[in-house]
């Protein structure tokens, strides 16, 4: 990976989605389910970009480290480590860091209102745009119960989800061996059955009664490992993603224009809110655009 990839900081928003040219620092910027502890965790792209953006803002909403993988079997590479150092390091920097505990790392809940290494823990939080607008920022597991299924439906998804993640580690393992950049199989398969599709949405529409409930112009939150962003029932709608199939993130601009960026072996920007205005119809992202699979994976992209 190069040294110095650089991100825009304004983007036009009638621009189709392509490759990241310009500055990299931002007003805010939102990660959620990074995962650490876990092998599924796409920690050497995380690095890259927390190595290389900067901004004002910095937002954890939630799933930081998994508890759950780690008491299942402890997985504590270098790589991860380095993860939690360099968030660190930003909080120590001048970066507000907050910090929003997910379900995988339930227990610093227990620590709401109070500091961690310079990094404020919170239950939920609010944030202001600079164009004005006030979103609520969450996880998102609290509307796990929006998403009505049996037991054992819920079961065989966990099931299916995990095998979806083997697979997708075995196919980009197979698509490195032939030089081409990393591309989310399992982003691919899930958003084409239809029971996913149908549990997704349902999220997505409780996420956003939640907000226009308490007065708010839009939510962000993370948990379903689905990056979104678009406006549903007169609402601004974000999920910033994941860093174990997406390797998404959702970045606030100077103007406060938000987009969702993906970095992984080629960076790019995915969706911008000119995009998210214009239907709420859902569209597949693409993780990353198949058709810049010719760049080299060393070079920044321009």
């Amino acid at each position: 990976m190069s040294a110095n990839p650089e991100l825009p900081a304004a983007w036009r928003d009638e621009q189709a989605p392509g490759p990241l040219p310009g500055e990299n620092r931002f007003n805010a910027i939102w990660l959620s389910d990074l995962h650490l502890g876990s092998r599924g965790c796409r920690a050497a792209f995380l690095l890259d970009f927390l190595r290389n953006t900067s901004c004002s803002r910095l937002y954890l909403l939630g799933d930081i480290v998994d508890l759950w993988a780690l008491r299942r079997s402890f997985y504590w590479p270098q790589s991860h480590q380095e993860v939690l150092r360099a968030i660190i390091a930003k909080a120590a920097s001048g970066t507000r860091v907050t910090y929003v505990p997910g379900n995988h790392d339930h227990l610093a809940r227990e620590l709401d209102r109070h500091r961690l290494l310079d990094i404020e823990v919170r239950a939920e939080g609010i944030h202001t745009t600079a164009d004005g607008r006030r979103l609520l920022m969450l996880h998102g597991d609290q509307f796990d119960s929006a998403v009505l299924c049996s037991r054992l439906n819920r079961w065989v998804g966990n099931a299916g989800y995990s095998l979806l993640l083997w697979i997708n580690q075995l196919a980009n393992a197979a698509r490195r061996w032939v030089r081409l950049p990393y591309w989310s199989l399992a982003y691919y398969v899930k958003n084409r059955v239809r029971n996913a599709r149908v549990a997704i949405e349902a999220f997505e529409r409780a996420a956003v009664h939640e907000a226009r409930r308490r007065g708010f112009d839009g939510v962000i939150c993370g948990h379903i490992h689905q990056p979104e962003l678009r406006v549903i029932d007169d609402t601004l709608y974000c999920n910033d993603g994941d860093w174990v199939e997406s390797c998404t993130a959702l970045v606030e601009h100077r103007d406060g224009r938000l987009e969702l960026i993906h970095w992984g072996d080629l960076r790019q920007r995915l969706k911008c809110e000119h995009s998210a205005a214009g239907g709420e119809s859902f569209q597949l992202l693409q993780l990353p655009r198949l058709s810049a699979r010719r760049a080299h994976r060393g070079l920044a992209l321009r």
